[in-house]
């Protein structure tokens, strides 16, 4: 059975009294001291999950959050990982070195967190005490005929270097690489005799050059500290020199060392820790994005990484490259992504999810309740307080609320994208603020949401004075034959909005049963077109005594240029064909909106509220008589959160909401008949064309 609406069931009218303080500023407390707890809260399950992931220490239990960009996935995650690291010790420095014994391909050391630090500036320090008295000892070389003195002093200055590593052990330091950092000095200057060019000038000078000394330093590629806990980043920009690291480049007369143009990635520096990334960000990367996933992949098979030159195309750094040791990497990577995206890399590279065996879905909405309610709550303070804006009152709290249940049309759940909720409590604390208020009240959040509406409604407006104008043209009033006002719902983004359309119909004697011309002339959908064959279904399903029908209907979405999709309008479509074959006429101030099954159900449709609001305000510009309104199914009723403007107009008998949940309620609501009465006269008319059609045919000789 069909119902009018009372204002009542139009909305959902959260009660500001069930919340326990007067304004956020008294939900702010000492042991809630981040908004994403509250966050967290709405997100239980993602919550769970993350927990255990993080929690796994072992390798290749790497996370996939998925999501919708604004429910707080990256935010959450981010303080999840931060939480989880700090339980962990701080991960080691790793330093590449000059290798003497494979002609100076890189050594790497890992070291304990602050000891990179600490060997780069000993060997620093050992350099230039080397290099300020290099002359006098080989003056004492070459007049004693012996490396003594020599050896002896670095001997002194390489247990010094040593001494000075405090934060290595005894038995974990790197005693091999000293002495043949000691035995390449005595190597080198064992055959160095004193000479002067042409110029005068001595073989010492050519000595005192970074091609000698630059490889005895130290190239620290990943600094830690010691106290630290282990490593948490966010590569906000990924690409392959920031992920894998690089090779700096160097010119021709450079005499910097192979090893010390090393530098490394994310990757290496999240070692031992963990690693957030962007699934979008990698392939919206057109150049490299692909590249980028399957280094990433061969990185988390093999659990190594070799720093190449990946950033230029010449072969500078090659010699380097081919002898370089891999890595090992223990790195635990959070993936976030949308599932439209996920699914899209699944189909094309399924193994590379293997990696990511821990799922962490982040729910588009959740279910109202108490709790939630106050987490949202306790959300609004502490962004109130990050933001240094003004509080909200409680019942300020409540149509912020009533916007997040607007935001997701379902009276019994609140979207989770924060991101918008964030906008809209900034935007209303700045209403409040223009007022001069000291709290955010209601007003500041109607004020808010009704500019964000103003700022978007540039094109609605445009169609609406079109209607107005006539050069569109839309009856609100009166009745007529074959003609009904559909409701189309128009989303570019920001601005989303409903307006109606006029569908038409006519039906005259043939066999090609019913077609649309929006499909004839390939401008629908096949949403669209799935909707009209389920239409022509119930139809040779309601008059299967009649079949064939000997029957041509045609459907048109009138002055609609851009194409249709959508089933929303199948209800619509029904009656219209229905009213020209019955020859019944249709209330016009009426619009439909509603999708149809095979058995004359009415299933529910999206954009709900935009399309009642755009269709209101069409009425309202041409003129309010009362008669005007919205069929809809009754399986959409609880996804009713409609403006004040609406509810005012319907409290005020000047516009009316009616449910219907089968083709027979909708029949009744628009032409007072039953749908047996209807269907007499349809078939009363289907006779006819089957007499015109049986006239008509050839005559057998």
């Amino acid at each position: 059975m069909s119902q009018t609406l009372i204002p009542q069931q139009l909305t959902l009218n959260i009660d500001a009294k069930q919340f326990n303080f007067a304004d956020t500023s008294e939900l702010i407390s000492a042991d809630q001291y981040h908004a994403q707890f509250p966050a967290w809260t709405a997100q239980s399950e993602a919550k769970k999950a993350a927990e255990f992931g993080l929690n796994i220490q072992q390798a290749g239990f790497n996370l996939l959050a998925l999501g919708e960009p604004g429910s707080g996935r990256t935010t959450l995650m981010l303080s999840m990982m931060h939480e989880a690291a700090a339980k962990l010790p701080a991960a080691s420095d790793l330093v590449a070195l000059y290798q003497f014994e494979a002609n100076g391909k890189p050594l790497f050391l890992k070291l304990p967190a602050g000891a990179g630090t600490q060997l780069k500036q000993a060997l620093d320090l050992f350099i230039r005490t080397f290099a300020k008295d290099l002359s006098s000892l080989l003056e004492a070389k070459v007049q004693q005929n012996s490396l003594a003195p020599l050896q002896i002093f670095l001997e002194g200055q390489l247990s010094t270097v040593k001494a000075s590593l405090t934060l290595i052990d005894a038995d974990k330091m790197p005693t091999h690489y000293f002495n043949a950092l000691l035995q390449d000095i005595l190597d080198t200057l064992e055959v160095w005799q004193p000479s002067s060019n042409a110029d005068g000038e001595s073989n010492l000078e050519a000595l005192l050059t970074e091609s000698f000394f630059g490889r005895y330093r130290a190239n620290v590629l990943v600094e830690h500290h010691a106290g630290q806990h282990a490593p948490v980043l966010y590569d906000n920009d990924p690409s392959l020199q920031s992920l894998f690291g690089g090779i700096e480049s160097a010119s021709e007369a450079s005499n910097i060392p192979d090893f010390m143009r090393l530098r490394a990635g994310n990757l290496l520096r999240a070692d031992a820790g963990t690693l957030l990334l962007h699934l979008r960000d990698i392939l919206a990367d057109e150049q490299n994005g692909s590249h980028i996933l399957e280094k990433l992949h061969r990185f988390l098979r093999n659990g190594t990484l070799q720093i190449e030159d990946l950033s230029s195309s010449s072969n500078q750094g090659s010699s380097l490259i081919s002898a370089q040791a891999a890595i090992p990497v223990t790195v635990k990577i959070v993936l976030v992504a949308t599932r439209e995206d996920y699914y899209e890399l699944l189909s094309i590279k399924p193994d590379f999810f293997d990696y990511f065996p821990i799922k962490i879905e982040f729910a588009d909405q959740v279910k109202a309740s108490a709790d939630n309610y106050a987490a949202y709550a306790t959300f609004v303070a502490h962004k109130c307080q990050q933001h240094h804006c003004h509080h909200f009152t409680a019942d300020a709290v409540a149509g912020l609320l009533q916007a997040m249940h607007r935001l997701v049309e379902d009276q019994t759940r609140l979207s989770t994208k924060f991101a918008v909720l964030e906008k809209l409590l900034l935007e209303s604390a700045a209403a409040a603020t223009l007022r001069g208020a000291i709290l955010v009240e209601i007003e500041d959040v109607k004020a808010a949401i009704q500019r964000k509406y103003a700022r978007h409604s540039y094109i609605e407006s445009h169609m609406r004075d079109s209607i107005v104008d006539k050069e569109l043209i839309i009856s609100v009033q009166g009745e007529c034959i074959g003609q009904i006002n559909g409701l189309t719902h128009i989303d570019l983004s920001e601005a989303s909005f409903g307006s109606p359309v006029r569908i038409s119909a006519n039906c005259y004697a043939g066999n090609r049963s019913v077609l649309t011309i929006d499909r004839e002339v390939r401008m629908s959908g096949p949403t669209h077109d799935k909707g009209v064959m389920i239409l022509q279904s119930w139809l040779h399903t309601n008059f299967a005594q009649l079949n064939p029908l000997n029957l041509t209907a045609s459907l048109v979405f009138e002055q609609e240029y851009n194409g249709v999709d959508g089933d929303s309008a199948s209800c619509a479509e029904l009656f219209a064909l229905l009213s020209s074959l019955a020859q019944v006429p249709i209330k016009q101030g009426i619009a439909v909106t509603g999708a149809l099954n095979q058995h004359g159900e009415v299933l529910p449709i999206g954009g709900l509220n935009e399309k009642i609001e755009g269709y209101f305000r069409v009425c309202k510009e041409i003129g309010l008589n009362g008669q005007q309104g919205v069929l809809m199914p009754e399986r959409n009723m609880r996804h009713l959160v409609l403006s004040d403007e609406v509810i005012q107009a319907v409290t005020n008998g000047q516009f009316q909401i009616i449910t219907m949940n089968t083709v027979a309620d909708g029949i009744a609501q628009l032409t007072g008949r039953s749908l047996h009465e209807l269907n007499g006269l349809a078939e009363a008319a289907l006779h006819k064309f089957k007499l015109v059609l049986e006239q008509n045919l050839p005559k057998k000789s």
